[in-house]
């Protein structure tokens, strides 16, 4: 048998690790407002700049003000490389916008890298990072509060398994 058209999403690993992690999300066994702390957490630290490491400081945080890790990581994937150039981008115009501060062209990342163009560019990345990340995570928050008992009742289907074509002489009835 060939494979339906209409499974071809399911190839992305994207969307499987989505739904995985929104099935692990579904069966935390935490009450939804220890969930929504999680979550609300993860997303703030999903909005800092330290691209490639979000995943160990939300872990470290988590465990440092006991909250649910679950949660937190699964709330550090809005961040992620569909989502980064768009949210960094953003962070960086709001926090130039609020130092007054001119904007550094591309040219002056196309020649080089050094310590004053990273000091440009980090503090208003850093500053607009807390500027969008705060409402971000409070918002985060409120949805995931409100959308754990939905999410807790709300049966996941199980994705189909593949068929493989049977060969020459293979006499099994059923196909994986």
């Amino acid at each position: 048998m060939t494979e339906r058209s209409d499974n071809r999403w399911q190839r992305f690993g994207f969307f499987r690790r989505f739904k995985l992690n929104l099935i692990r999300l579904a069966r935390i066994k935490s009450s939804p407002d220890a969930v929504a702390r999680g979550m609300a957490l993860g997303v703030f630290i999903g909005f800092t700049p330290f691209f490639g490491f979000h995943i160990l400081i939300a872990l470290f945080f988590a465990f440092l003000l006991q909250q649910n890790k679950i949660a937190t990581f699964v709330g550090v994937w809005i961040t992620n490389p569909l989502t980064a150039p768009f949210i960094y981008a953003l962070e960086y115009e709001i926090g130039r916008m609020l130092l007054g501060k001119p904007a550094i062209g591309v040219a002056a990342f196309t020649r080089e890298l050094t310590w004053d163009t990273a000091l440009q560019l980090g503090l208003p990345l850093g500053l607009g990072s807390i500027v969008l990340g705060l409402p971000v995570a409070l918002i985060s928050y409120a949805l995931t509060l409100r959308l754990m008992p939905w999410l807790r009742q709300y049966r996941i289907p199980r994705w189909p398994k593949r068929l493989r074509k049977l060969l020459p002489g293979d006499n099994r009835n059923e196909m994986p």
